[in-house]
């Protein structure tokens, strides 16, 4: 058993415009978006009644793959209370380990795993310090 506590999922959708789908998002289904990430803006969390949804731009240079993924791009992501034990214990189940876990400079420490389909599947825990 992993020490590693899965907490929650989220989904990552993949958009033309994040500015223009945190509006849409914002506006027409009431959710709130507080900040962007990326100059110029490529990421946002839409957030309504302890649901969050990721929203990831993709641009024409970005590969398409068969199963309806972005090269590179979430499918899915997996906040959990510790990646490193996380990881282990996925990588001794002989899970195909894209990429060990390591800090990201959005202050998280994250790796990628990906399902026999080749979704990419982030998981990862926050190491900002922050509550």
């Amino acid at each position: 058993m992993s020490a590693a506590q899965i907490r929650d999922a989220t989904p990552v959708l993949l958009v033309k415009d994040v500015v223009k789908a945190a509006a849409y998002y914002t506006d027409k289904l009431g959710f709130a978006v507080d900040r962007f990430w990326g100059e110029p803006p490529m990421f946002a969390i839409a957030r309504r009644d302890g649901v969050s949804i990721m929203l990831n731009q993709v641009g024409p240079g970005d590969t398409f793959r068969s199963n309806g993924s972005y090269d590179g791009r979430f499918s899915i992501y997996i906040d959990t209370s510790d990646a490193d034990a996380l990881h282990s214990e996925f990588q001794s189940k002989g899970a195909d380990i894209v990429c060990p876990p390591d800090d990201q400079p959005y202050m998280m420490r994250e790796f990628q795993v990906r399902d026999l389909d080749g979704h990419l599947l982030g998981c990862g825990h926050d190491i900002s310090g922050a509550s």
